[in-house]
């Protein structure tokens, strides 16, 4: 048996879900308004694959489970700082645990309802709530601060180099002080006619926060004033309505080295230059989900929930499974020998990394499963729709 843990782990955090493909009115008649679009509805009438008994080669087994709360309508991804666990719930619960054991290290609850998961560096841990509310936390699950940020946020801030980052779903980005709340700068982009209604990641990449953006761009921001240092086209808007048009960064880009790579709805998969966003390589893609990574590919699902494997050199597919059609998969992980994701009934897949064959699979809950796993210390963890977090370990 494969252990779970072999090879290079990376913890890609930060991922999103949006629910089955929007092609009719709740998205057309967002145009009009400048709203924002979901990639994914219940009323999707694609049926999912069922799923076909596999020979399972990968040893892993539940270690542990906790529960936050559900999720209700949001996308609600856990988030790792050392071994520690944070997540969070609708209602407005924020709960730390130890990675290991699962157990709870501390509690709050917030006085307004959640719209994001959290970001932490272990010190501080922000979360966001309904109508612009920002919530940070000290090391001990004590309330620092509460700030509005009069806009809606769905994406989890970034915090780290004394910053809590959020973003609002309007295209502006605060960098506010992790200690105080504080507005220390703001970044406003122009809105586009219509754009995902989606947690968007944002990862700090050395002196600088790397971010995908509406309309296929992705652009790195310099943490201490909020200034562009520069802004790449990923991939062009193509088609006639707006609909056609919706073209924006999915998920967290990747970055790993020199290179960040990134995905784009209706779009491409790409790699550019971390210094300077100078294109390496992009193909034609449609991702709902986001990217993850290893040192030597870049993993994707498509909208139709294929899994692709590329070489990260230079664009290269290396496989592709498409035995989980349509069945909504959440944001993958890169994992020693694996990739890991969920999908819509709460089943967690475990993909060979070399070939992109079945070597694993772990059921949950039930429930839906649309953020990435993330990894803390010995364990994988992942966060379903319902509230439980589940802690699976090598056996």
């Amino acid at each position: 048996m494969t252990s779970l843990f072999s090879g290079t782990a990376k913890n890609q955090q930060h991922g999103n879900f949006v629910r089955a493909l929007v092609v009719a009115a709740a998205c057309a008649a967002g145009v009009a308004s400048l709203g924002g679009c979901s990639l994914f509805s219940k009323s999707d009438k694609r049926t999912p694959v069922e799923l076909k008994p596999i020979t399972q080669t990968l040893s892993v087994r539940q270690a542990w489970k906790a529960s936050v709360g559900k999720s209700g309508p949001y996308s609600l991804q856990p988030a790792v700082s050392g071994s520690t666990v944070y997540a969070s719930s609708n209602g407005g619960k924020v709960i730390a645990l130890d990675g290991g054991t699962g157990r709870t290290l501390w509690e709050a609850k917030t006085d307004t309802d959640l719209t994001s998961g959290p970001g932490s560096d272990g010190t501080v841990t922000a979360v966001a709530g309904e109508k612009g509310a920002v919530f940070a936390f000290d090391a001990t699950g004590k309330q620092l601060w509460k700030k509005q940020v009069n806009g809606e946020v769905l994406s989890a801030p970034l915090v780290g180099n004394g910053l809590v980052v959020v973003r609002t779903t309007d295209t502006r980005v605060l960098g506010l002080d992790a200690q105080t709340g504080e507005r220390r700068w703001i970044y406003q982009r122009s809105q586009t006619a219509l754009n995902l209604r989606a947690a968007m990641g944002m990862v700090f990449a050395g002196d600088g926060i790397v971010m995908g953006f509406p309309g296929g761009k992705l652009g790195v921001l310099a943490p201490g004033n909020g200034v562009l240092r520069w802004e790449s086209t990923v991939s062009y808007p193509k088609g006639v309505s707006e609909i056609e048009r919706l073209n924006d960064v999915t998920g967290q880009p990747m970055v790993n080295g020199r290179q960040v790579c990134a995905t784009t709805f209706q779009g491409r998969i790409a790699c550019l230059e971390l210094a300077n966003g100078q294109p390496q390589w992009g193909k034609d893609f449609s991702s709902p989900t986001g990217p993850s990574q290893d040192d030597e590919s870049l993993y994707a699902s498509d909208e139709r929930s294929v899994v692709h494997a590329f070489d990260r050199q230079n664009g290269t597919e290396r496989w592709k499974n498409d035995q989980l059609l349509y069945r909504r998969l959440g944001t993958p992980l890169a994992l020693g020998r694996s990739v890991v994701m969920g999908d819509f009934e709460g089943n967690v897949h475990f993909l060979s990394r070399d070939d992109g064959q079945f070597v694993a699979r772990l059921k949950t809950d039930g429930s839906e499963i649309t953020a990435a796993p993330v990894v803390a210390g010995a364990s994988m963890v992942v966060q379903t729709r319902d509230g439980n977090l589940y802690g699976f370990v090598p056996d």
